[in-house]
């Protein structure tokens, strides 16, 4: 299915804002990504300003990432039937996807957001903490630890966090933490997993 303009125009400048930054990217250079003329202010017939373009892809992204984590979670009981190790390999794997799937805004999160600290919150309240909490439900409701009391807000910090310095180093060094490729990284953080929880 072909984007709309107004589509290519947000998936367009962030990918500019990703590569260069917010300030460096002109408008001029959003309308020519978009297949527009450039500094015919086509953008402008579909956003009022640069900045909400950038709100937009928060927007957008938050919209995305409630719906799949809703869609994850789901379908995520279909694999109880399976070893506990699997699973959460399983869950390793979807969250370094999930950071491969959102890099553009990752890196104008880290170069350009704190010069918008109310898409900073949106971001962390619409995107951040979700899959924290999604992580959290996750683990609560499969079968070895549903009776289990444990801080899961807490352990689902911890495990999250090891993905998301796992990849910002790998993204950031251009190498993987001790060339530990992506395979062995989930074999660990599943037997991390386990042991912290008393599966090991």
């Amino acid at each position: 299915m072909s984007r709309t303009t107004r589509e290519r125009i947000v998936a367009e400048a962030l990918r500019l804002f990703a590569e260069r930054g917010y300030a460096a990217t002109s408008v001029a250079e959003i309308e020519a990504a978009a297949g527009l003329s450039p500094g015919a202010g086509g953008l402008y017939r579909h956003f009022p300003s640069k900045q909400e373009v950038l709100a937009a892809a928060v927007r957008e992204r938050i919209e995305h990432t409630r719906d799949q984590v809703n869609a994850t979670l789901a379908e995520s009981e279909h694999f109880k039937s399976k070893p506990l190790d699997l699973r959460l390999r399983m869950t390793c794997h979807a969250g370094i996807a999930k950071m491969r799937e959102e890099q553009d805004l990752i890196r104008v999160l880290f170069r350009d957001l704190d010069q918008f600290p109310h898409l900073v919150a949106d971001l962390r309240d619409g995107v951040v903490n979700p899959l924290y909490e999604s992580i959290a439900a996750w683990l609560s409701t499969q079968p070895e630890f549903k009776e289990r009391d444990e801080d899961w807000e807490a352990i689902a910090a911890i495990l999250g966090g090891s993905v998301v310095n796992y990849w910002l180093a790998n993204e950031s060094l251009y190498e993987t933490p001790v060339k530990t490729d992506e395979k062995r990284f989930a074999a660990a953080w599943a037997r991390l997993a386990m042991g912290l929880l008393g599966r090991d």
